[in-house]
């Protein structure tokens, strides 16, 4: 009984085949059969080939939501060269609620004036910030990049001892509250009073007003190597006098998370403006560079995504699939339509073949063999 029930089974399923299997005596090969299968095997290599390179490959995925976070601190990383000397300028960073912040982070550093000619990497920082404006995803490009542990600091100013230290670099980072603010470099050193804050500016010249500068770096939050910020490169030059440069900035905080790098940074976006003070003509203010910032009430999450392996299996196997089973199809199809010309033609097989009668005059007959006895003789 066991045995019988197994052939049962065993029937069962064999009528349930869904790939029956012709016996290769019956399987007739062509040359045009070997050709589609030869293209369409090519097109399964080449599209497997480059899906490979696409399961490899990664994409930035952007995810917004409300920053909750409003006690801790906001780090502003600053690198800043004035066309004037250190002792002339001074720069602080006054918040929305009049609280000025101590300065202890910023260094002054007197430098060589290094404004013409423009230095190699300025030169390649402006080239990428142009194409940043143009190219909006190459910021993901940079966001891949990245490299954690790379140096961040820049190379050492060229330039030699001989020159005089006419320009005054301003670098540093400082810890602000997570408010609007204005960070400011104006004539004269800062002082603190209760009802707010001051430059001392009686003792400087005015002709040595020259606020020509170039932002090396600015940046919010923490420096992340390899990431390049809206202003790294920018550089502007007077030669008035009274020239207030304005920078209004708004800073979107930012989680970043990649395979190579995750880190809590900022990112800003900034309208620039540059004005002549003259009083008399109802352009008011002071000379200098004013940065205003403020903070964005939305957080942006960054995360670096993959393909996964099922995923790229089965779109590989959709691949095979789809161009064996349309090359079956086109192939199958061009076929009965060559066959269905052929036959309305009379051409190829559907050829009529030429039937050669016999002719009535010629004897048929054939000769009558010879016997043993005519071979003896």
């Amino acid at each position: 009984m066991r045995r019988l029930y197994r052939k049962k089974a065993l029937s069962l399923v064999k009528e349930l085949d869904a790939f029956p299997k012709v016996p290769e005596s019956y399987v007739e090969t062509t040359a045009t059969g070997g050709t589609v299968s030869l293209i369409a095997f090519t097109a399964m290599a080449l599209l497997a080939f480059f899906e490979f390179f696409v399961y490899r490959d990664t994409w930035m995925k952007y995810e917004y939501e409300v920053d909750k976070d409003f006690s801790s601190k906001l780090r502003i990383n600053i690198d800043i060269t004035v066309a004037m000397k250190c002792q002339h300028v001074g720069a602080d960073i006054l918040d929305l609620a009049e609280t000025m912040i101590t300065s202890n982070g910023i260094q002054y550093e007197p430098v060589i004036n290094v404004f013409l000619p423009l230095p190699t990497l300025i030169r390649t920082l402006l080239l990428i910030q142009n194409r940043l404006r143009e190219e909006h995803s190459l910021q993901e490009v940079l966001y891949k990049s990245v490299l954690k542990g790379a140096p961040t600091a820049l190379p050492p100013r060229e330039g030699t001892a001989s020159e005089p230290l006419s320009a005054c670099r301003i670098h540093g980072h400082v810890y602000v509250n997570k408010v609007a603010g204005n960070f400011h470099i104006t004539v004269g050193k800062p002082i603190h009073h209760p009802r707010g804050h001051a430059h001392i500016a009686a003792f400087v010249s005015h002709d040595t007003y020259n606020f020509s500068h170039r932002i090396d770096h600015l940046s919010f939050g923490e420096e992340i190597p390899g990431i390049i910020n809206p202003l790294d490169g920018t550089e502007k030059i007077t030669s008035n006098h009274n020239e207030m440069f304005q920078y209004f900035i708004t800073v979107v905080p930012t989680k970043l998370h990649t395979s190579k790098v995750s880190a809590d940074t900022h990112q800003f976006s900034v309208t620039e403006r540059e004005r002549v003070i003259n009083h008399a003509a109802g352009s008011h203010g002071v000379s200098g560079i004013f940065m205003k910032y403020d903070t964005s009430s939305l957080m942006v999450t960054v995360s670096e995504q993959h393909m996964p392996l099922w995923q790229f299996l089965v779109r590989l196997c959709g691949i095979i699939g789809g161009i064996f089973s349309t090359t079956g199809m086109i192939h199958g199809f061009v076929g009965f339509c060559f066959d269905i010309v052929c036959c309305r033609f009379k051409l190829g097989p559907y050829k009529p073949r030429e039937v050669v009668l016999p002719d009535p005059h010629v004897n048929n007959c054939a000769a009558p063999l010879l016997t043993d006895n005519h071979v003896q003789e």
